[in-house]
């Protein structure tokens, strides 16, 4: 994909959705924060069926680390690796609490060193919640990145690193979600959907089957 075509593409995107969003639900920064780390190997479909409740009888830091981990599985038990997750966030309660006055910090490194928080959980706390243009690198992006030829990596690293380099200024904001949404509908893992795909035409994977056949 060159330059002129990764515009193309962007601006293709965000004609047809000017203002992409999540689809996690949260009313509160603390309740991102919480459905972003609960959705890691999980569809936000599952997630929010579980948080809803949640957040609604415990959506703040103190109200959550109260419930403890035994208290917590319950709510959360229908998502994978719930265990792991409730031992995670109730101790990134406590951290919240303790090192920042219950408030999520607006800080990759404080963000990463909340338990469960990783690189990509954080960048997307910061881009929903404080407008900061992040590239949160999910199996999505990842995919969509390396088949459309937009940014080529073989990590998640290498992938955000060529993100970095390669998304115009005017698109930066938005493009992790076009990119999320557009390979969870549209350019999908076992069978992408290029008949309907709007940017087929800027894509590498596209362009090297027409010019194979």
């Amino acid at each position: 994909m060159n330059d002129d075509q990764v515009r193309t593409f962007f601006a293709t995107l965000a004609q047809a959705n000017p203002e992409p969003v999540t689809e996690l639900e949260f009313s509160t920064v603390f309740q991102l924060l919480a459905a972003v780390l609960l959705s890691a190997q999980a569809t936000d479909v599952g997630v929010n069926k579980a948080t809803r409740r949640l957040f609604h009888e415990h959506g703040t830091p103190q109200r959550m680390l109260a419930l403890g981990v035994e208290g917590l599985e319950p709510y959360i038990r229908t998502i994978g690796l719930y265990r792991t997750k409730a031992r995670n966030l109730i101790a990134t309660c406590a951290l919240l609490i303790e090192r920042h006055g219950g408030q999520v910090p607006r800080d990759l490194e404080a963000l990463q060193a909340l338990p469960g928080v990783g690189r990509k959980t954080a960048n997307v706390v910061l881009n929903v919640a404080f407008g900061v243009p992040t590239f949160a690198v999910d199996t999505h992006v990842f995919r969509v990145a390396n088949r459309t030829g937009l940014a080529p990596g073989r990590t998640p690293a290498e992938v955000e690193a060529g993100l970095e380099r390669r998304v115009p200024a005017p698109y930066r904001l938005h493009a992790h979600h076009w990119l999320i949404l557009h390979g969870r509908y549209v350019c999908m893992a076992r069978r992408p959907l290029c008949e309907r795909c709007s940017v087929a035409g800027c894509c590498d994977h596209v362009i090297g089957q027409g010019a194979a056949g």
